[in-house]
């Protein structure tokens, strides 16, 4: 039992090594995520500047 439970172990401590590293396909999945977030950006900035600026003018008048 002592001899299964030991190459058990040594199955499970270098399959957990490996969990810990930064794979080209995260990559990919973190560049998938950050390009529409890059192109929306100034999108939406620009839109709260000119909302706020219309409010802004509404107040005045």
């Amino acid at each position: 039992m002592k001899e299964w439970w030991n190459r058990k172990k040594a199955r499970t401590r270098k399959a957990r090594k490996g969990k810990g590293r930064y794979t080209f396909s995260d990559l990919l999945v973190d560049v998938m995520f950050w390009i529409p977030e890059l192109i929306l950006l100034p999108l939406r900035i620009s839109y709260w500047m000119l909302r706020g600026l219309g409010r802004l003018i509404g107040e005045i008048f």
